[in-house]
């Protein structure tokens, strides 16, 4: 069974720090692209990041360049989000998901495997 979990989510403080975990199973990992996706209440999903299957290439929104950064442990078969100098505008449902292509992209379209989403809380 193809699976994504996300894990890492919670309540910080503005300026904290949080780092996302998206655990796969049932495909092998380096195969696929990984997009990192976000929901905020009445706001449509939007791209966060992304990483193509070798790890190599990389992309960001505007709104996390600098403070984001993905990364990929195929011998884990996890995917992580480290995100620094987190702002209220920040708080979301992050969700990741795969395609079985080498490119990621960061249309939520191009994907056809999801997790279940992880809440982050970004509050003083």
């Amino acid at each position: 069974q193809l699976q994504l979990v996300e894990s890492g989510g919670g309540l910080v403080q503005p300026g904290g720090s949080l780092r996302l975990s998206c655990a796969t199973s049932g495909f092998t990992l380096r195969y696929y692209a990984i997009g990192w996706f976000r929901q905020a209440p009445g706001k449509e999903r939007e791209g966060v990041s992304c990483v193509s299957s070798s790890g190599r290439d990389t992309a960001y929104a505007d709104s996390v360049k600098g403070r984001f950064t993905v990364s990929r442990d195929h011998a884990r078969n996890t995917v992580y989000l480290q995100m620094n100098s987190l702002e209220r505008e920040d708080t979301a449902v992050y969700y990741c998901a795969a395609r079985s292509i080498t490119r990621c992209t960061m249309s939520a379209a191009g994907y056809d495997l999801w997790g279940q989403g992880t809440q982050v809380t970004v509050s003083s």
